[in-house]
């Protein structure tokens, strides 16, 4: 078979990005005509996004001391300084962005990542979205990778409403990677970790059944009911962005792997009543995750 060195390159789903002179990444604020994006960019092989600012900060500040890099970790820059939509930190191998919360926020940067990749050449590139979530019959801080991540009726897939029309996409992600990520954690044995799927929401109160919004139109029995239900349907834990994510990185052809604590049980309750230390903890498992899995990857663990 003839080998196709663009075959591993990041690719993008639109042709008319061949055509534009240039390409404003507006709510990065980057671009190909201000910014050599190859060089800056091209040696990136993982990418972790995470909805908050500061735990992406602290993330790559992280990774900073874990890849053992020169410097000083408090020194990494924001590289998107110039918008306060998103931020961005490029340790090394390894970037990490911010996405903000919900389907809409992630999918906007997303959609500036993927293309950011693809002008900077990047090659066998692993995304990584590390979370929170609600439990699904798990116990707290417990961390779950994503096998399928599913909708509101616990189906595979993500309707994008596109110019009036539906389309349906495909959310299944790599299933090589969430082994291997599940090896790491059995390796790591520092707390547990469970492969299932993971339901995506428009909403935190309502969507998720939640009983203490500033809305609620159901009882008790019948959050408890649907809760029943996802959890027959596989589904371990609840977020706000995972479809968007697999089903962009599918269609791009990029490995993608979603991995959220728990911070509560949701047939317990509804409201987060752990402590701010055991929180900023249950945040760090992700990280601690796919520091080890990247970290293997490099060739730092044998």
């Amino acid at each position: 078979m003839h080998y196709n060195p663009l075959r591993e390159q990041v690719q993008v789903n639109n042709p008319n990005l061949d055509t534009m002179e240039e390409d404003i990444l507006y709510h990065f604020s980057l671009s190909t005509k201000t910014h050599n994006l190859p060089e800056m960019f091209g040696d990136i092989k993982f990418v972790c996004v995470g909805g908050s600012a500061n735990r992406m900060k602290a993330f790559a500040q992280f990774i900073h001391q874990e890849l053992k890099l020169p410097g000083n970790p408090g020194d990494v820059k924001d590289i998107c300084e110039g918008t306060d939509r998103y931020c961005m930190y490029k340790v090394g191998p390894v970037l990490s962005i911010s996405h903000g919360m919900g389907v809409p926020s992630i999918s906007i940067m997303l959609h500036e990542l993927i293309k950011l990749l693809h002008h900077a050449q990047c090659r066998d590139v692993v995304l990584f979205r590390l979370g929170t979530s609600g439990g699904v019959g798990l116990a707290p801080g417990t961390v779950v990778i994503t096998e399928k991540a599913v909708d509101y009726s616990f189906r595979p897939q993500f309707e994008q409403v596109v110019l009036g029309k539906v389309i349906t996409r495909n959310t299944e992600l790599d299933e090589g990677v969430a082994n291997e990520l599940l090896q790491c954690s059995s390796e790591l044995q520092t707390f547990p970790t469970v492969i299932g799927n993971t339901m995506c929401t428009h909403d935190f109160y309502e969507g998720q059944g939640r009983l203490d919004g500033a809305l609620c139109s159901f009882s008790q029995e019948e959050k408890l009911e649907y809760l029943r239900k996802a959890y027959e349907a596989g589904v371990r834990n609840i977020e706000m962005e995972s479809t968007v994510f697999a089903a962009m990185c599918r269609v791009c052809g990029l490995k993608g792997a979603v991995v959220c604590v728990t911070l509560l049980n949701r047939f317990e309750g509804d409201q987060i009543t752990s402590s701010h230390d055991v929180l900023v903890e249950y945040q760090q498992r992700p990280q601690i995750l796919v520091a080890h899995f990247i970290k293997k990857r490099l060739g730092y663990i044998i």
